[in-house]
């Protein structure tokens, strides 16, 4: 008597019986909104930290830093009430739906500190030089201090992605509409929707982290370290 028969048949069937591929789309576009914001505006944020001298500016960095302290679930309240009073939800209408669900992790005190850690090692000879050239402040911040951050940016990238997508709180809370699921909120319906049927769970819950890897192995080659090799000569 066999134990175990190997089959693909519980993926093609999960895949056929809910519209995973909705729930994968709309995973998509969340976490890919979320990477974005959050490599723009931690940029933005850290780099005045970095480079800029103004008055407050420890207090600032530290009040940012604090921040990370307090979970997600301890502010959760009243985030959801000011995403409620701006219909900042899907019951309006979806576009309204994916701000509400990106909106409260577009920046985060983590990607700032990490930035910001960044842009300290990049030698201030380098933007001095490119002023010299004739670049202004947002030239030379695009062209050259990003490009020598990229593992940063990476990194970042990848732990932001991964949080997007396995994020579940959050949706559960803001989503009515099934159509707007997005993966982790579509297999934890698929207990309800199967009286429990582990086979498809699992095999939901293993398409769902495909797209993690894949990323990562997009991904990996921009943590090697030593871009700023050779930038400054002498």
């Amino acid at each position: 008597m066999r134990i175990f028969d190997f089959t693909f048949q519980n993926y093609i069937d999960v895949w056929g019986r809910v519209d995973f591929m909705a729930y994968f789309w709309n995973s998509v576009i969340v976490a890919a909104l979320t990477v974005i914001l959050n490599l723009v505006l931690s940029s933005l944020a850290a780099y005045p930290l970095a480079r800029m001298q103004f008055r407050g500016k420890k207090f600032v960095f530290f009040s940012i830093l604090a921040t990370i302290m307090i979970p997600f679930q301890a502010i959760m309240l009243p985030v959801y009430i000011i995403t409620l009073k701006l219909h900042l939800i899907d019951s309006v209408n979806n576009v309204m739906g994916y701000i509400g669900l990106v909106m409260p992790f577009a920046v985060s005190a983590f990607g700032i500190f990490l930035m910001r850690q960044a842009f300290l090692k990049v030698p201030k000879e380098v933007e001095e030089a490119a002023i010299v050239d004739g670049c202004n402040v947002f030239q030379m911040f695009t062209r050259v201090v990003l490009p020598m951050v990229k593992p940063t940016l990476a990194v970042l990238a990848v732990f932001t992605f991964i949080g997007s997508w396995g994020e579940f709180l959050w949706p559960s809370i803001m989503l009515t509409k099934e159509s707007m699921y997005t993966l982790p909120v579509g297999i934890n319906n698929l207990q309800g929707m199967f009286s429990a049927n582990w086979r498809f769970i699992a095999a939901g819950s293993i398409i769902s982290t495909i797209p993690i890897i894949i990323f990562f192995l997009m991904m990996q080659r921009y943590f090697i370290s030593g871009e700023n090799d050779g930038a400054v000569k002498g």
